[in-house]
This record gives C-alpha cells, structure tokens and sequence, in this order.
C-alpha cells in the first residue's frame, strides 16, 4: 500500500473530524459525557444509524471513548479521548466563527435563529 499524502495540514483533520455529523458530536462531547440517547436528542436531524456510525468511525480514529456498562438494560456512554479533547479549541473557535455568522446574517434581516450560545471552554 503507498503512503499516504496530504497537501495541507487542513486535510488530515478533515478525513478525521469532517462532514456533516462528526464536529456536532464532538462539540456536545467537549462539555460531558453522553449517553447515545442524549446525542441523539441533542442533535435530533441526525438518525439512529448515521449517529452510530459516525461515534464508530470517531471511536476507530481514537477520539472518542466507548464505555459498556454490565447491566440490564444496557447502558453506553462516550466521552473524549485525551486525544480528542486535543481538538477542543478548534471546535470552540468554530463554534464562535458559527455564532457571529449568525449575528452578522439576523443583523441583515434574515429570519434565523440559534439554540444555544457555545459559552464553556
């Protein structure tokens, strides 16, 4: 198999972090640990499968912990690697990029709105 190359830094956190799922999960994932039901009702535009397949491919890259609870019903949770908590900062910055985004279209006249502000760190 060849190496693989990137031509800019951008890319190799891109295949790890990017689409449409992924940065959302780990935004909620920055500030607790979550159980998947509470993922999925934090993010209610994402379904069953498409959640489960993107904490397996955030779980394969090492960014996300899986934790099985032994108990009847079962219970999962996920939570951030120390490795994925290294991408705090990035997904805060994003999230402040988003939110003035957001402020600088309402101040143009148009009709959005923004659930919550990304005010933890």
């Amino acid at each position: 198999m060849p190496a693989k190359t990137y031509h800019i830094g951008v890319e190799a956190t891109m295949e790890i972090i990017g689409g449409k799922w992924k940065s959302i999960i780990l935004c909620h994932l920055r500030h607790h640990t979550m159980r998947t039901g509470e993922l999925a009702r934090a993010i209610p535009q994402i379904s069953q499968k498409m959640l489960t397949q993107q904490l397996r491919e955030l779980e394969a890259a090492n960014i996300v912990s899986r934790h099985v609870y032994k108990q009847v019903p079962p219970r999962v949770d996920y939570s951030l690697t120390d490795y994925g908590k290294s991408l705090s900062g990035i997904l805060h910055e994003l999230c402040l990029w988003g939110e003035d985004n957001i402020d600088r279209r309402q101040a143009a006249g148009e009709d959005i709105s923004l659930m919550s502000r990304d005010d933890v760190i």
